[in-house]
């Protein structure tokens, strides 16, 4: 049976048979002002970008999409959220990236901050301010948003290249149903499970869940999960699991554990211990389905001038 919020929950399922027919039931995107603008060389660094509605120079999101780094794509991004946020005044970008069989970690975030930095490089030509940028996403966009969020800068003030020289660093990140660590080991724990999610075993080139257990692969674990980078000068954080706080079975498989809020959890107990402002928004807090209100109220807020 279809869940009623399962356009936001695992990227194994993007291609199922409930998901597709829920994707043909989903309103279709208004066109963007600029679509398919290429910010790389791959065939798939490519996004779009809706221009607010209010003045400008305007604060900016980028959207990144889910699918567990392995499928995928930015048209994913919820009709409703993105009307509601130009509405209050916020330019809306979703980007793509190289998927995981295409290149393993840290593939997905570098393309995701080189799309941040091109819009920051074109900032004029797309209206937008570009020290007022935030980010979300689902799932693998989640881990993408929050990477980036907490990382230090990949500016790099002396290359050659205008591009490279702009921050990736933002003033606001919302994600949902997020993995705050991809870290086998780190889930191993928090979920009291053996079961290694196979969008991790493509993401990291490995051969088998086994290579979990490789110490070849341990700086790759510990580099790519964004609760490791997290420090007291990071923005503030509001995230949403649409799965419910509900015990887990024994050794829960990936699809299981891999939305779970226990992520949020383990995130927001580092994020008070450090200072950063962090929400964590259950299911059961929103029956009614996503919060959408409170994202756009969150992202008004935290990236407005002052």
């Amino acid at each position: 049976m279809c869940r009623r919020h399962s356009f936001l929950f695992p990227a194994v399922l993007l291609l199922s048979g409930c998901l597709r027919a829920q994707a043909q039931q989903r309103p279709a995107l208004p066109a963007p002002d600029h679509a398919d603008v290429r910010y790389g060389p791959h065939e798939r660094n490519v996004l779009d970008v809706w221009l607010a509605k209010g003045p400008t120079p305007a604060p900016f999101v980028i959207y990144y999409h889910g699918g567990g780094f392995r499928a995928g794509d930015k048209r994913s991004l919820s009709v409703d959220l993105l009307e509601k946020l130009r509405a209050a005044g916020i330019t809306v970008a979703a980007a793509n990236y190289r998927l995981s069989d295409a290149a393993p970690y840290p593939a997905q975030m570098h393309d995701s901050a080189r799309a941040l930095q091109f819009l920051r490089l074109h900032a004029k030509r797309y209206g937008i301010d570009p020290a007022r940028a935030g980010a979300f996403g689902g799932s693998a966009g989640a881990g993408i948003s929050q990477w980036l969020a907490y990382h230090d800068d990949l500016a790099n003030p002396a290359s050659s290249d205008p591009l490279l020289r702009q921050s990736t660093r933002l003033t606001a990140v919302a994600p949902f149903n997020a993995q705050s660590s991809y870290d086998p080991r780190f889930i191993k724990k928090l979920m009291n499970t053996n079961q290694v999610h196979p969008a991790l075993v493509l993401l990291f080139g490995m051969s088998s869940a086994e290579d979990a257990g490789n110490p070849r692969f341990f700086p790759l674990f510990e580099d790519s999960s964004p609760i490791n980078h997290l420090t007291a000068d990071d923005p503030p954080i509001l995230v949403y699991f649409g799965q419910r706080n509900d015990p887990l079975p024994p050794n829960s498989s990936g699809e299981e554990h891999i939305h779970h809020p226990k992520f949020g959890f383990a995130l927001k107990e580092k994020a008070d211990k450090l200072g950063v402002s962090c929400m964590v928004i259950l299911r059961e807090d929103h029956p009614a389905g996503f919060p959408l209100d409170r994202f756009v109220e969150f992202f008004r807020t935290r990236l407005a001038r002052h």
